[in-house]
Order: structure tokens, then C-alpha cells, then sequence
């Protein structure tokens, strides 16, 4: 019944609050800002590879540049790119990849005025420590108690979701993937899991910022080599890989199924609300990596982060979808037509990915590479995602909640490895969507604060 519930309502969210937002956010600030994400790709292409070249550096107060979008992208970069998307294609056909392109595209300008106002508001703590997030450009966007409650409504669904719920999503993925893969039992691997983000929790946001850094990066590499691979494996299927996204983006119920306009709706839902969970523009989540960066320009920091949404979704999300589709929907596959008949005994968005790289890896190497890969990114993003609800929880409640705090995270992590994926799925959702309404809010009241920040200068 709870399920049904959830359905219902994250199917009116998103069909008529979640799509206006999100994208309407985007591309009220690619025109204001003159398409920022075409016109300033390249100075984001320059920051990141001259950060990662000094990667390393540290400095006395905040993160620099490099390390808080490696932190962004650690939070960003998890179980979304590998089952999310995979769910996304089961329920809403290929064509669901076209509108998270749409999306992500128009997101790259969200998540640079996102980022902008994350540093233009920032506070610094006693210990001279840079926080910020939505929560202070909320407060700043509109006065007195009106932004108060906003900033509060903000806060609450952010430790709902950063803290709880979307990290049951992360667990959920890794304990499923353990059981199918080395039979290992999902309260195991949720203990194991539980464990871990337990002793780096207790290190801070430095020893999260130190421990993504090391592990995202490579693993995110090795991830793209091992999906190219797959690729010119099956180079011959790569176009109508590629034709059927664009074809089933608009035609959806050839492959899925059902009416022309409840196909086209899903389609479109599903791209939407897996691109939000998958590269959080729009969210405002990652701003809180951002705005401990130590920059002088909000403007660098911006583009550096509206990158983060064109790694994330754009070379590894498509890359895995597209690994899914010349795999399982090209001739021959099992849902070449479509998600029926027998198919619906065997794959899930649990297990679609490990299908199909093991189909041309061989199932062993292929599920047990996935299933490592899918390990590292959840347990980056739980990390990160605890650091980004504790600051709301802090703004809320003051340190004293921290030891709650982490004690209630780690009760929700174990129960999601035990829980049903469609609920925990939906559940995340119902809170992701909720963060977005206040972020969109003050988004579009702020925006002369965003473009007065708009300069290719540091």
C-alpha cells in the first residue's frame, strides 16, 4: 500500500512539478547566462585537467578546486549510472537516455548558478572552515521568516534524503549485486557496508574528501575503459544503438508498450527523475562540496562544477546505457522486443549492467567487475551524501546532533540492503523532489546574483 502511495504520488510530482523545475531552471539560466555549459566547455576542460595535474595540494582552510569536485563527482558517480539508468531504459525504453541528455544538458547551467550562489553566500565556521549549500542562498533569496522556512523545508528533506533514504538506494544496489554475484546475504553485505562508512565518518569531511579522491577517480577510469572495450566489441550494433535512443525518445510505446501519450509520459519521467538522482542538478546537494572550494571566483568554481554534471552523465551514464543497449536491446538480445516474455524471470535494474558487460566479458569477470565498480561508487556517494545531510542537520539542530545523526544514518544504510529496490527507489525520489522545489525557488529569485558572478575571470 506504502508503495502504491509512493507511486502515485512521485507520478504527480514529477509529472507536473519535478519536469517544470528542472527543466524549465535549466533553461531559464542557459539563456540568461548565455548558454553557459557550450560557452565556457572548454575553460571547464582546462580547470580540470590543470587541477588534476596539481592534484594533491592541500590547503589550511577548505578544499581546493580539484578536491571538491572530485568530492561532487564521488557523491555524484554511484548506483544512478549503473542501476538507475539501467531502470530508466526497462521502464521507459531507450529513448529515456534522450531526456536525461535534455535534462543534464539544461542541468549544466543549473548546477553553475547553483554553485555560484553556493559561494557568494558561504559562511565560514569558527575553525575558519568554508560551509555552504542551499540552504544559505535560500535564507538570502527571500526575507525574514518566509526564507527561514524555506531554508528549513530545505534542510529537513536534505538529511531525509542525503542522510536516510538515498543512501538506502546506494546500499540496496551493493547488497543485491553481492547476493547475485558471490552469495554473499544482503544483511551481510549491509553490516559490512554499515561498518565502513561508520570508521570514515568518524574522520570528517577531510578523511571523506582523502578517501573519494583516492578511490572515484581510478575506479571511474578503469569503468570507461572497461564499457570502450564493450563497445568495439560490438561495434556493429553502435548506430542503432545510438538510433534507437533518438527513435524511442518520441515512440517509446513500440518498445515498451501501451499508449502513444502514457509511453511518451513514462519515457520522459523516467529520464527526468534518474538524471535528477544520477548528476543532482537541480538538487543543489553537490553544492555543499563546492562551496568549501578555496577559489577566489565563484564563476571558476561554477564551471568546474557544471563539468561535474557532463562527467557524470554524459560520459558515464551514456556510456553504461549504451553498453546496455548494444548488449541486450540489439538483435538477437533478450528485450530486442522490449521488456516481455520471458526476459521478466531474469533481468531487473538490479542486474541489467552485470548482464551486459558479461555478455562479452563472460558472466563471472563481467558481474564480479561490475559489481566491485558498483561497491566503490556507492560507497563514495554514502560518504559524501552523509557530509551533505549532516551539514543541513547541523543547520537545524547545531553539533550536538551529530552523534544521532550518524547512528540513524548507519541504522538506514544496513536497511536498505534488506528493503525491496522499487521502494527504496521511490522513496528517494519522493524526498530528491521535495529538495527541489525551495533549490528552484530561490534559484530563480537570485538570478542577478548569479549573472553578476558570470565572468570568465578569477
Amino acid at each position: 500500500m506504502l508503495l502504491s502511495l509512493l507511486r502515485t504520488v512521485n507520478a504527480c510530482l514529477t509529472d507536473y512539478i519535478l519536469f517544470a523545475l528542472v527543466i524549465g531552471v535549466g533553461v531559464w539560466y542557459s539563456a540568461k547566462t548565455r548558454f553557459v555549459q557550450v560557452r565556457c566547455f572548454w575553460e571547464g576542460v582546462r580547470r580540470i585537467r590543470r587541477g588534476f595535474a596539481g592534484a594533491g595540494r592541500r590547503h589550511k582552510h577548505g578544499m581546493s578546486s580539484t578536491q571538491a569536485l572530485s568530492t561532487a563527482l564521488a557523491a555524484q558517480i554511484g548506483a544512478g549510472n549503473l542501476v538507475g539508468v539501467a531502470g530508466a531504459i526497462l521502464y521507459g525504453g531507450p529513448g529515456a537516455v534522450f531526456w536525461l541528455w535534455v535534462a543534464a544538458f539544461f542541468g549544466m547551467a543549473t548546477a553553475y548558478a547553483e554553485t555560484v550562489l553556493a559561494l557568494r553566500t558561504r559562511p565560514k565556521t569558527r575553525e575558519r572552515h568554508y560551509q555552504g549549500g542551499p540552504v544559505y542562498y535560500i535564507s538570502a533569496a527571500f526575507d525574514g521568516e518566509r526564507g527561514e522556512r524555506l531554508a528549513t523545508c530545505f534542510a529537513c528533506a536534505a538529511v531525509l534524503s542525503l542522510g536516510f533514504f538515498g543512501p538506502m538506494v546506494q546500499a540496496n544496489a551493493v547488497g543485491y549485486a553481492f547476493r547475485d554475484t558471490f552469495g554473499v546475504p544482503a544483511w551481510l553485505t549491509g553490516l559490512l557496508l554499515s561498518g565502513v562508512c561508520g570508521a570514515v565518518f568518524l574522520g570528517g569531511y577531510r578523511r571523506i574528501a582523502a578517501v573519494t579522491e583516492k578511490l572515484v577517480l581510478p575506479v571511474t577510469g578503469l569503468f570507461l575503459f572497461a564499457g570502450v572495450v564493450v563497445l568495439l566489441a560490438r561495434i556493429a550494433y553502435l548506430p542503432g544503438a545510438l538510433l534507437s535512443i533518438f527513435r524511442y525518445a518520441f515512440t517509446p510505446s513500440a518498445i515498451i508498450g501501451g499508449g502513444y501519450g502514457a509511453a511518451l509520459k513514462m519515457a520522459i519521467a523516467q529520464g527526468v527523475r534518474r538524471g535528477l538522482y544520477s548528476n543532482e542538478a537541480g538538487l543543489g546537494s553537490v553544492t555543499h562540496a563546492h562551496a568549501q572550494a578555496n577559489v577566489r571566483s565563484p564563476h571558476a568554481q561554477g564551471v568546474a562544477a557544471m563539468m561535474g554534471v557532463f562527467v557524470d552523465t554524459f560520459l558515464v551514464l551514456t556510456l553504461n546505457a549504451l553498453v546496455i543497449i548494444s548488449t541486450l536491446y540489439a538483435k538477437g538480445g533478450p528485450l530486442e522486443s522490449g521488456y516481455t516474455g520471458p526476459a521478466l524471470q531474469t533481468l531487473s535494474q538490479a542486474n541489467l549492467t552485470q548482464t551486459a558487460f558479461g555478455s562479452v566479458f563472460g558472466g563471472g569477470f563481467g558481474g564480479v567487475f561490475v559489481t566491485l565498480c558498483l561497491a566503490v561508487f556507492a560507497l563514495s556517494t554514502v560518504l559524501n551524501w552523509n557530509l551533505f545531510g549532516r551539514l543541513n542537520m547541523i543547520y537545524l539542530f547545531g553539533r550536538d546532533s551529530n552523534t544521532a545523526y550518524t547512528l540513524a544514518a548507519l541504522v538506514f544504510l544496513f536497511l536498505g540492503a534488506l528493503a525491496s529496490t522499487e521502494f527504496v527507489w521511490e522513496l528517494a525520489d519522493f524526498f530528491n523532489q521535495w529538495m527541489v522545489i525551495p533549490n528552484a525557488a530561490a534559484l530563480l529569485a537570485l538570478t542577478g546574483t548569479v549573472l553578476h558572478g558570470d565572468s570568465p575571470k578569477e
